[in-house]
């Protein structure tokens, strides 16, 4: 970061870290308590502004046949079975869809960015925007990122179904996650060419896709704010996806992507960015994404950003294989950073044997594959554990921390299947 960017500050906090940037951008607890309460009231903005005639809701658009996905109401889980033999990437055509109401389909003819706030030189307001067209963004220098994007509730079910506890939300297993070479352009060069001040603290990207409904409550358009710091360090205006143009489940024309963090912070359909010189808040900071329950303040945690780290196996779940030698394969991933190593369990974790990780140099965003050889002994049921450590020494535990919304699961996973 060049000296004089904003994000930058004299002290050590780290600012791309949402629970430290909390206490600096808004230290009092009882006051984001009653903006928690009142986060649906921001809706009114985004209904008054509104989508582009150009964007019109078709529900997911591209197919979801049976043997790739899962269908969970709005969204589509990944079956990961198939990804067996797909390479590291995760094809369009199997990459999960996370929607909170129905995919829009943008034309990029007439898309514009629209920039606005008072975190921008000249103060430009939501009527008077700096614009940037799909054309802009273009001819702008480009860059690739290899990177994960994971729903918050990934694996979720697992509360329920491992840990007999009730939690709201989509049930997923682990196949709410994929990783895509994303191609685009650092939204830091699309913030200073739109004249971003020192003085700026919050974004808040906002979708094109159809206002939200919770229980009969309007809560406008998916919209959640971004630390500046983080804005201008890694995140990324992507306009491609695994060498080709973004589908439209995936954010056609332009998306973010928050590398590392957790789904919501990457807005697809990107219709416009706030820029603001003061803290900025949405139902999706305050009412979701973070922890509740207990243990937990009634305002709940601080707004969740890293995801934890995670492993699942290349198999249907409730596998049926035969009485042979198989070699099992998986990936690992964790939000902070590399995958140290993956051990597995084929006795239901009584005894762990480390895994061959089958990339000498995965990036510190994506995942890591890996495989097992195991002959099976008798016929019968089997449960098969992966758990894998993480650069900074995070291990999968046994059990998953309770919260009520299900989010970051990342305790380890028993997977069963059946020898036959």
């Amino acid at each position: 970061m060049r000296s004089g960017d904003p994000g930058e500050r004299p002290h050590g906090d780290d600012l791309t870290d949402e629970a430290t940037y909390e206490h600096v951008r808004f230290p009092s607890r009882r006051g984001l308590l009653r903006l928690s309460a009142g986060a649906g009231l921001t809706a009114g903005l985004s209904a008054a502004l509104g989508p582009p005639p150009a964007a019109a809701a078709t529900g997911i658009v591209k197919p979801l046949p049976p043997e790739l996905f899962i269908p969970q109401g709005t969204n589509a889980e990944m079956r990961w079975e198939a990804m067996r033999g797909q390479g590291y990437l995760t094809p369009a055509d199997r990459f999960f869809v996370r929607n909170h109401v129905a995919t829009p389909l943008v034309d990029a003819r007439t898309w514009r960015l629209r920039l606005w706030g008072t975190g921008l030189r000249g103060a430009p307001t939501e009527d008077r925007p700096v614009e940037f067209t799909y054309e802009d963004l273009l001819r702008l220098p480009a860059e690739e990122v290899t990177a994960f994007i994971e729903c918050t509730g990934n694996a979720r079910g697992f509360y329920t179904s491992q840990q007999g506890q009730e939690v709201s939300g989509t049930p997923w297993r682990l196949g709410a996650v994929g990783v895509a070479r994303w191609r685009g352009v650092r939204l830091a060069t699309v913030l200073r060419r739109a004249g971003v001040t020192p003085e700026a603290v919050d974004i808040m990207p906002r979708g094109l896709d159809a206002e939200f409904v919770d229980k009969g409550e309007n809560l406008g358009r998916v919209r959640r704010p971004l630390p500046i710091a983080k804005a201008m360090k890694d995140a990324l205006l992507a306009y491609g996806m695994n060498g080709a143009p973004l589908p439209p489940d995936h954010g056609h024309p332009v998306r973010l992507v928050v590398p590392s963090w957790a789904g919501i912070a990457s807005i697809k359909w990107l219709g416009d960015i706030q820029v603001a010189d003061e803290p900025l808040f949405s139902p999706w900071n305050t009412r979701y994404y973070r922890l509740f329950g207990p243990g937990h303040p009634e305002e709940g945690s601080a707004p969740l950003t890293r995801m934890n780290v995670k492993s699942a196996f290349e198999l249907p779940w409730d596998a049926s294989l035969p009485a042979r030698p198989h070699v099992l394969h998986g990936r690992s991933w964790s939000g902070n950073g590399r995958i140290r190593h993956t051990e597995v369990s084929v006795d239901g974790g009584r005894t762990w044997r480390r895994a061959r990780l089958r990339d000498r140099h995965p990036g510190p965003r994506g995942w890591v594959r890996w495989e097992l050889p195991w002959r099976p002994g008798r016929p019968g049921r089997y449960e098969l554990l992966a758990r894998a450590t993480d650069e900074t020494g995070a291990t999968q535990p046994a059990t998953a921390p309770y919260n009520t919304l299900g989010y970051l699961f990342g305790a380890v996973v028993r997977h069963p299947v059946t020898i036959t």
